[in-house]
C-alpha cells in the first residue's frame, strides 16, 4: 500500500506506474483505492468508481470494477457529499456525520478488497490523504484503519518537490502510534528535479531517523502530465496551454470529471483556459464550454456571481461557439426544476436560455458508458454517462448525437454553435475531436486519447523501473524474487 505524507504527492501516478510495470512483469496486478474523494468518476459494471482507479484498471490492463474503489465521496457543497459504496449511492452525508459513520463502512471495504485479492498475483493499493492526520485516525478506512485490518504492508511516499520532505516523512514516524509505524516497511521521494546526488545525505538521515529503509528517489516525470488529474486542486496551477485558437473551461466549485478536457489541452492549435473563479472568460475564445459539476443548481449560482454569465452572452452575441456537457448541458437550458430536493432545498431556478430544454433532477442517477455518432458529422464518440435528471426538449431543436442503442442526447441551436450534451469524455475518439477542432478553425493531432494515455503508463513503468528497487518491493509484498 502507498501512503503519503499528504496529498498531492503523486499517489495515484505512481500506483498506476506500478501497476503498468508488474503488468509488463506479467504478473496479474489490481489497484485498489478503500476511499477516495473526487468528483471525477469512471463507469464500472453499471456503477462508479474514482477516475484515479479506473486509469490503474487500464495500467493493469484490466477492465476497471467496483470493488476497486468501494467508497466514493462526492463533494457537493463545502460540509456536505454524496457518498457511494459499491457503485451506487448510499446516501447524502455531511462532513462530521461522515467521520461517525466511515468505519460501518470498513465491512464493505473489505469485502471488496478480499474479492480482488484473489483475482489478482498482487494489489496495490493506494492511500487517501495521510495517516498523519492522526485527528482522522479513529474509524479509518483510508489508511491505517484498512491497512491494519487488511494486513497490508505500507510504503511511504513523500514530495519532494513541495519542499520539507525529510521533517514530513520523519515528522510522520513521530505522530502516529508505534502500531501504525510497524505498517510501514519503508519510504519513497518523488518528484525530485536536478542531481539526485545532491539529496544522499538527506536519504540516509530519513533512514537513520525512521528506521525505515529507502526505496528510490524518483525523478519528476513529464509523462504524467499526459495522464487525467485525480484531484480539481491540480487545475489551480495549471498554465493555459498554447495554440492559435482559444477554448475555455469555467472553473465551477464542484467542476467534475473535468479530464473530459485533456485531448484539448494536448493539442497544438489549441489553447486551452481553464479559467479559475475571479477572473473573466477570454474574450477571444473561439469555444466555451461549461463542464460537468456536482452540483449543477449550485454552481449555476456561482456562474452568475462571478459575472460568467454576461461574459457568456458577450461570446454568443460575437456568434462564437458554446457547449455544454452533463451539468453544463442542464445549464443552457430553459429551467432546472429539483422538486425532491436532489441538490438542496425543493424548487425551480431559470437556467442560462440558449437551448429550449428543461432539466427535472431526479433521485435516481443513469450511470452507463456509451457509443455512439454525433448527427451533424456522422462521428463516431465512446464515451460515459453519469448524472442525475432528465432533459426533455421544448420546441424544435435537432438532437447533437445518437447513441449506439438508437436514444438521441444533447441538442444543437440551428445554427449549430450553441449545443449540449450528457456525454463525457466526449473528445477522446481523434474523428470526433477533430471534427469539433475544424469547425473552431484548428486541425486535430489525430491521437486518440486511449492512445496517449497507454503510451505515458508504459514511460511511466520504464522511469520506475530504473529508480526503485522493485525487487525490494516485491519482497515488501510478499513476492520475493522470481
Amino acid at each position: 500500500m502507498l501512503q503519503g505524507t499528504g496529498s498531492d504527492v503523486g499517489k495515484s501516478v505512481l500506483v498506476a506506474g506500478l501497476c503498468r510495470l508488474l503488468a509488463n512483469r506479467g504478473l496479474a496486478v489490481r489497484p485498489f483505492k478503500p476511499q477516495n474523494m473526487s468528483n471525477n468518476a469512471a463507469v464500472a459494471e453499471g456503477g462508479e468508481i474514482g477516475r484515479a482507479q479506473a486509469l490503474q484498471a487500464l495500467a493493469c490492463r484490466a477492465a476497471p470494477t467496483i470493488d476497486m474503489n468501494p467508497v466514493l465521496i462526492k463533494p457537493q457543497s463545502d460540509t456536505g457529499a454524496q457518498v457511494v459504496v459499491h457503485g451506487k449511492v448510499f446516501g447524502t452525508l455531511g462532513a462530521a456525520d461522515y467521520q461517525h459513520r466511515k468505519g460501518e463502512l470498513l465491512a464493505a471495504v473489505l469485502q471488496s478488497w478480499h474479492r480482488l485479492r484473489g483475482q489478482a498475483d498482487i494489489v496495490i493499493v493506494e492511500g487517501a490523504g495521510s495517516p498523519a492526520e492522526i485527528n482522522l485516525r479513529a474509524g479509518d478506512i483510508a489508511n491505517m484503519g484498512f491497512a491494519r485490518a487488511a494486513g497490508v504492508p505500507v510504503v511511504l511516499v513523500g514530495d519532494i518537490d513541495r519542499g520539507g520532505v525529510i521533517a514530513s516523512i520523519v515528522g510522520t514516524k513521530a505522530v502516529i502510534d508505534e502500531a501504525d509505524a510497524a505498517m510501514i516497511h519503508g519510504f519513497l521521494i518523488n518528484k525530485f528535479r536536478g542531481d539526485v546526488r545532491l539529496f544522499d545525505d538527506g536519504y540516509v538521515e530519513i533512514a537513520r531517523r525512521t528506521g525505515w529503509p529507502g526505496l528510490g528517489v524518483i525523478p519528476w516525470l513529464p509523462a504524467a502530465r499526459q495522464l487525467p488529474a485525480e484531484d480539481a486542486v491540480v487545475l489551480d496551477a495549471a498554465a493555459a496551454s498554447d495554440g492559435a485558437i482559444t477554448i475555455a473551461v469555467p472553473m465551477l466549485s464542484r467542476i467534475a470529471n473535468f479530464d473530459d478536457f485533456d485531448p484539448l489541452a494536448h493539442e497544438s492549435g489549441v489553447r486551452l483556459m481553464m479559467v479559475p473563479p475571479g477572473q473573466p472568460l477570454p474574450g477571444d475564445a473561439a469555444l466555451i464550454i461549461l463542464p460537468g459539476t456536482k452540483a449543477t443548481i449550485a454552481d449555476l449560482k456561482f456562474l452568475r456571481t462571478q459575472g460568467w454569465d454576461i461574459d457568456i452572452a458577450a461570446h454568443v452575441r460575437r456568434g462564437a461557439a458554446l457547449l455544454g456537457i452533463c451539468g453544463g448541458y442542464q445549464m443552457l437550458g430553459q429551467t432546472i426544476e429539483d422538486p425532491d430536493g436532489v441538490e438542496g432545498a425543493p424548487g425551480t431556478v431559470a437556467g442560462l436560455g440558449y437551448l429550449p430544454v428543461a432539466t427535472r433532477l431526479t433521485g435516481e442517477k443513469r450511470v452507463l458508458d456509451v457509443t455512439g455518432t454525433s448527427l451533424r458529422d456522422d462521428q463516431p464518440f465512446a464515451g460515459y454517462e453519469i448524472h442525475v435528471g432528465q432533459t426533455r426538449v421544448l420546441g424544435p431543436v435537432q438532437p447533437l448525437l445518437r447513441l449506439a442503442s438508437g436514444e438521441d442526447d444533447g441538442a444543437v441551436s440551428a445554427d449549430g454553435r450553441i449545443a449540449g450534451c450528457y456525454i463525457h469524455r466526449l473528445f477522446d475518439h481523434p474523428a470526433q475531436r477533430g471534427a469539433w477542432l475544424t469547425r473552431l478553425g484548428a486541425q486535430s493531432d489525430g491521437i486518440a486519447q486511449g492512445q496517449r494515455v497507454d503510451q505515458a503508463l508504459d514511460s511511466l513503468a520504464a522511469s520506475l523501473e530504473e529508480h526503485v528497487d522493485i525487487d525490494q518491493l516485491l519482497s515488501i509484498a510478499g513476492h520475493g524474487h522470481d
